[in-house]
């Protein structure tokens, strides 16, 4: 909860990453929050007050992902709208900004994002939550303890420099601080 909302206000893409861990975290343990409360709660949080505060925020997305039928699979609708945005900025900044230094981290990222779509077979999702779902996917694959070849680590840091750009100007959108003088226009 604390973590999500500080992650959405300073970094858009560890809010995204974060959120799909929860997604996954409240899947893992059946929805039930009990379990959640018990194992990672409880255990985690002494604060009488903070831990009635993350109990009900659980409790609130169980709800709503089960409301929006993503019990299996899937993100909430606050995070597809967040993708949607970020995907409606990706275009905006290489078709009509034309920011060159974003359209190079999307150049170099591409082929990477082309073979993780292949090889996760999601043709049917934009290029930007391709990006996500590498991300997410190296992190869990490292918690596992997962080793990469250096031209797959290669592969991630270009998509984490892309992911890591699109942000940047995400936060620039929301605060009023993107403007068009900024860019390279030419």
């Amino acid at each position: 909860m604390l973590v999500a909302k500080k992650t959405k206000d300073n970094n858009i893409a560890e809010h995204v990453l974060y959120m799909f861990q929860i997604e996954d975290l409240i899947r893992a343990n059946n929805f039930d929050l009990d379990t959640i409360s018990n194992t990672i709660l409880k255990p985690q949080i002494k604060d009488k007050k903070l831990y009635d505060d993350y109990k009900n925020w659980y409790k609130n997305l169980i709800k709503k992902m089960k409301q929006e039928g993503v019990e299996e699979n899937g993100h909430l609708s606050d995070i597809n709208e967040i993708l949607m945005e970020l995907l409606m900025l990706h275009d905006t900044l290489l078709n009509i900004l034309k920011d060159k230094k974003y359209a190079k981290a999307f150049e170099k990222a591409l082929p990477a994002l082309k073979d993780f779509q292949q090889k996760s077979n999601s043709s049917n999702i934009n290029i930007i939550e391709v990006a996500f779902n590498a991300l997410y996917s190296k992190l869990i694959l490292g918690l596992k303890g997962q080793k990469f070849t250096p031209a797959t680590e290669e592969a991630f840091k270009s998509i984490s420099n892309l992911v890591a750009h699109l942000a940047a100007f995400y936060k620039k959108m929301k605060s009023g601080d993107l403007v068009p003088n900024q860019f390279n226009l030419n």
